[in-house]
């Protein structure tokens, strides 16, 4: 089921009035009935390999607590590593492994006979996954006592707003809230359905408008001049960034109206001064994951310089992989870690360079940053966004000739949706500036009167009627 969907629509308010009808005792229960209901819209027998996560998890974490010896403990992690990594290894990268294994025996003359899976990715199978085992490595490092509901744990594995593309929750945070009656303030429906309509806005008037450009460029290069190329690029900065910061918006917004509390997935990425911010502004829930799980584990290797390089570079192999089974997420995640090893490495010398040119509150230096770390970001974006690698080096010929012939303008995009997407970009990029640098006024628009609130909701909602693309396009971050 799509938020962006006329399903939700009647979906959700139902769930509501359902749920502050139903005695406490009896919520998580619905609640339950209805994430699996939610899931099973897309594909019914994969709330089955939900189901089976969900129960392996919970066991391995009993019989972690009931373990006399670490070895014993040790055995039951790899147990969860092995299932719920084994999953995702079928169903998202067999056949990237084994289409490159056949590719490498047929170029040696080498008789192969791998099998092709025909299997459909299971909808957000990388985020259940990466959320059922942070519970699991916290209950064997002794970090929480392991959940005996099995109900309410696998509510946390399940749960509507957040299962198919995040937050990815950590289960001390969640599983808590579940457990105590919610104190739900009529505040908390207001900034609730505040951020549903602002996650809309950014969904269906910027980043869906923009994927009318994005996709047909960079589903046709070659048809394309290098000009149409480099604007697909900078709008797909926008698009992927509206698109997935607006599902996090919808989903903090509707579990808030229920009174859970999701957590702050983006933080204005693209104004990031350095490049390890960025990374720490942008998809938090997974990059706070990353430094937690895998970060930790290679610890030992990060006391020199050496050390830090490989294990950031690995790891950042590692994040562009969970992306998707292809090689340009490969490559985006080699470029990420590259650069980002880079700039640990060169920090002093940055600084000492930097003091010597600019003032230490120079407003200059700053945006000079700024602008030089969202380049990195399209940069590495286009690693992200092409198809396949043959469109990437069709892309680099084009750059490396200056071949600017080609179309500019796709069809059904002519200059009043691009009008459209930039005049909305504009009010994406000033509400960020005063949520950023008026905290007051964020936190007082909610006290504000009536009058003067309901004008700003008016026009929101307008813009998303009047300029909304509703062609029931999946948010992007559902294929991973």
């Amino acid at each position: 089921m799509l938020f962006n969907s006329l399903d939700f629509v009647l979906f959700f308010p139902l769930v509501v009035v359902l749920y502050f009808s139903t005695p406490f005792r009896f919520r998580w229960g619905l609640l339950l009935a209805a994430s699996y209901y939610f899931y099973a819209c897309w594909k019914l027998e994969y709330t089955l390999l939900l189901a089976l996560t969900t129960y392996i998890d919970y066991r391995v974490a009993l019989a972690m607590a009931a373990a006399e010896s670490p070895l014993a403990r040790r055995r039951w992690l790899y147990v969860s590593l092995a299932s719920n990594l084994g999953m995702l290894f079928v169903f998202k990268y067999a056949n990237f492994v084994g289409d490159n294994a056949r590719l490498l025996f047929e170029r040696f003359d080498l008789f192969s006979d791998i099998p092709q899976f025909d299997l459909l990715l299971p909808v957000g199978i990388s985020f259940y996954t990466f959320q059922a085992l942070s519970y699991t490595i916290d209950v064997y490092r002794g970090r929480r006592q392991p959940e005996r509901h099995l109900g309410i744990f696998a509510l946390y594995i399940s749960f509507f707003p957040q299962l198919v593309a995040g937050p990815i929750e950590r289960s001390d945070k969640l599983i808590p809230q579940f457990k105590k009656q919610p104190e739900v303030s009529w505040l908390d429906v207001r900034q609730g359905g505040a951020l549903i309509l602002w996650g809309f806005f950014k969904k269906l008037v910027i980043a869906d408008t923009i994927a009318l450009y994005v996709d047909a460029v960079y589903g046709d290069p070659a048809l394309f001049s290098l000009a149409a190329f480099f604007a697909a690029s900078y709008l797909f900065a926008y698009q992927i960034y509206c698109d997935f910061s607006g599902y996090s918006d919808i989903a903090v917004g509707t579990a808030l109206i229920m009174g859970y509390r999701l957590s702050q997935n983006f933080n204005r990425p693209y104004a990031a001064r350095t490049l390890a911010e960025l990374w720490s502004r942008w998809h938090i829930s997974l990059t706070t994951w990353i430094r937690d799980y895998c970060y930790q584990p290679l610890g030992r290797w990060m006391h020199s310089r050496r050390g830090m390089i490989a294990a950031t570079v690995m790891v950042s192999v590692a994040f562009g992989l969970w992306h998707g089974a292809a090689w340009h997420f490969v490559a985006y995640g080699l470029f990420a870690g590259l650069m980002t090893a880079i700039g640990h490495v060169s920090r002093d010398w940055r600084r000492h360079f930097n003091a010597r040119l600019f003032p230490s509150d120079s407003r200059l230096h700053a945006a000079i940053q700024v602008l030089v770390v969202f380049h990195f970001a399209v940069a590495s974006l286009i690693l992200f966004r092409v198809e396949t690698m043959s469109d990437l080096a069709l892309i680099g010929e084009k750059a490396w000739s200056g071949a600017w012939s080609g179309e500019n303008q796709p069809r059904g995009f002519g200059w009043w949706e691009m009008g459209v997407a930039l005049a909305a970009i504009l009010v994406l990029e000033a509400g960020q500036w005063l949520a950023a640098h008026r905290p007051d006024l964020a936190t007082a628009w909610h006290g504000w009167p009536r009058a003067a609130r309901w004008p700003i909701y008016y026009a929101l909602l307008f813009g998303i009627l009047a300029f909304g693309e509703f062609g029931l396009r999946p948010f992007i971050y559902f294929q991973f």
